[in-house]
C-alpha cells in the first residue's frame, strides 16, 4: 500500500548556516520522475550539490542535497514540498491500476495586466514579485509607448493552485500596487480567455536569425562553443560514455562535464524525452567546476542500450543538450537590435523554469532598457522551442551598434542563465 502521504518528501534543512536542505522523495516510480523533480528544483531556484536516486521499477528513492542560487527569492519549504508531492504517483494501490487512466488537469491560465510609467529594471522587478508568489510565467507582452507608459500582459498560473480565490488575488495585486507605487496606473487580474493560445506565437523570424538561434554543430563552431562554456578547456574535456560490462541487466551511462545551472534537470529532460529507464544514478559534487553523474538505464522495454549506433546517437544527444541547453544571440530587427534566448521544450509541453527571471536580472544588472518582450513557442530543426525575444534601448553605456557591446550583452545574459 505504500507509505503514508506525509512521508512522501521529506525536507530536512540544514543544522548550521551554509549546509544544504537535505529532499528525500519516496514514493512509487514512473519514468521521467526525476526529470519532474529537477525542473522543480531548478523553478525555487535552488542548486543540486550531489544527489543518489534508485528503484526497483515499482519504488524509487531519492535524496537530494540542494542550496539557494544567490540570486533566488527565498524558498518557501512547505510550498516546496506540495510541489515535489504533486508530481509523485499516487502511494495507495489504486495508483497501479489507475496510472494510465488519471492525469492532473492543467493549471488555468490567468492575464496579468498593467499600465505604470516605465523605469530601469522594472520587468525584472515585477518577475520577481512573481517568482515570490510562485506565479509562472507562461507568456509575455510587453510594449512601451512614446509616453514612457509600459502596458505589460503577464499570462501565469498559480503553482499552489489557489488564483480563483479573492485572496490570492488581492495578495498578488497588492504586492504589486506596492512595487510599483504612484507610478502604477491601472493594474487588473482575471482568468484568460480561450483564445489565449494565440498570445503564445510570435512573428516569424528570419531564416538567418533562425539558423543560428537553433543550429548547433557540437564542436564546429568556436566562437558558439567558447560563448557557451567558461572556456574551450572545459569543453574539450567533457565527455559522454556507455558500458555494458559491469551489469547483465543495465547500461551504465557516465557524464563528465562543466557544471551550469540546472545541469541534471538537462540530462534528466533528455532522458525523459527519450522515454529512458533510470534504475540507479549518482550525481557527484562540483569539483573544480566539474560534474560526474553515473546512471545504470534500460530501454523502455528493459534492454540494455548494446546498439552501437543508438549509443552513440544518444551520447552525442546528451552532449549537445548539455553545452548548449540554451541558445543566445542578438540580431538586428529593423534599425533595433534585439536580443533573442531559445530552450528546448519538453515533449510533456513545459518550458525551461526562470528562464525570463535569469534575463531581466542580467539585463537589469547592465542598465539596459527593455523596450518591448515577449515569450512565444516556435518548431524547429524537429523539435519546439521556447523563444524570448526583447528589443533593447539604447544607453550612454552600451551603444548596440557596438560588436563589442553586443557580445557582453550576450556574455553576461548566457552566464546569468547558466549559473557561471
Amino acid at each position: 500500500m505504500g507509505v503514508p502521504s506525509d512521508d512522501v518528501v521529506v525536507i530536512q534543512t540544514g543544522n548550521r548556516p551554509g549546509e544544504p536542505c537535505v529532499i528525500t522523495v519516496n514514493c512509487p516510480d514512473k519514468t521521467g520522475l526525476g526529470c519532474d523533480i529537477c525542473r522543480i528544483i531548478l523553478d525555487f531556484g535552488l542548486c543540486i550539490k550531489k544527489a543518489d536516486f534508485s528503484t526497483d521499477g515499482i519504488w524509487c528513492y531519492v535524496v537530494l542535497w540542494v542550496f539557494p542560487h544567490s540570486s533566488s527569492p527565498v524558498v518557501r519549504l512547505s510550498n516546496l514540498k506540495n510541489q515535489l508531492q504533486s508530481v509523485c504517483p499516487s502511494c495507495t494501490v489504486s495508483y497501479y491500476f489507475f496510472q494510465q487512466t488519471t492525469r492532473p488537469s492543467s493549471s488555468a491560465v490567468y492575464l496579468l495586466t498593467f499600465v505604470c510609467l516605465d523605469r530601469k529594471g522594472l520587468l525584472h522587478d515585477v518577475t520577481k514579485i512573481l517568482s515570490e508568489l510562485e506565479l509562472s510565467i507562461q507568456s509575455v507582452k510587453v510594449t512601451t509607448t512614446p509616453d514612457d507608459r509600459v502596458l505589460d500582459l503577464f499570462f501565469i498560473t498559480d503553482n499552489m493552485d489557489l488564483l480563483h480565490t479573492k485572496e490570492r488575488q488581492d495578495e498578488t495585486l497588492k504586492q504589486l500596487h506596492d512595487l510599483l507605487g504612484e507610478s502604477c496606473i491601472s493594474c487588473e487580474l482575471r482568468l484568460a480567455d480561450p483564445v489565449y493560445e494565440s498570445h503564445r506565437g510570435i512573428p516569424s523570424l528570419s531564416p538567418v536569425v533562425a539558423d543560428e538561434l537553433f543550429t548547433c554543430e557540437l564542436l564546429d563552431k568556436e566562437t558558439l562553443s567558447q560563448a557557451l562554456s567558461p572556456d574551450m578547456t572545459k569543453l574539450k574535456e567533457s565527455n559522454v560514455t556507455m558500458d555494458n560490462s559491469l551489469s547483465p541487466a543495465h547500461t551504465l551511462l557516465q557524464i563528465h562535464c562543466a557544471d551550469h545551472k540546472g545541469l541534471l534537470y538537462d540530462i534528466m529532460r533528455t532522458l525523459k524525452d527519450c522515454n529512458i529507464k533510470i534504475s540507479y544514478g549518482r550525481f557527484s559534487p562540483n569539483i573544480k567546476g566539474y560534474r560526474d553523474l553515473d546512471l545504470f538505464i534500460q530501454h523502455k522495454d528493459g534492454k540494455k542500450f548494446v546498439d552501437p549506433d543508438k549509443q552513440n546517437a544518444l551520447c552525442l544527444h546528451l552532449k549537445v543538450e548539455m553545452l548548449h541547453p540554451l541558445r543566445v544571440i542578438i540580431a538586428n530587427r529593423g534599425p533595433d537590435t534585439e536580443l533573442l534566448v531559445a530552450n528546448p521544450v519538453e515533449l510533456s509541453g513545459k518550458g525551461r523554469p526562470r528562464v525570463f527571471y535569469d534575463v531581466t536580472l542580467a539585463l537589469k544588472t547592465l542598465g539596459i532598457c527593455i523596450f518591448s518582450a515577449e515569450i512565444g513557442r516556435v518548431s524547429a530543426s524537429d523539435r519546439e522551442w521556447e523563444v524570448y525575444r526583447f528589443l533593447l534601448e539604447e544607453n550612454h553605456k552600451f551603444q548596440l551598434s557596438n560588436m563589442v557591446a553586443k557580445n557582453q550583452i550576450v556574455d553576461r545574459v548566457r552566464r546569468t542563465l547558466m549559473g557561471w
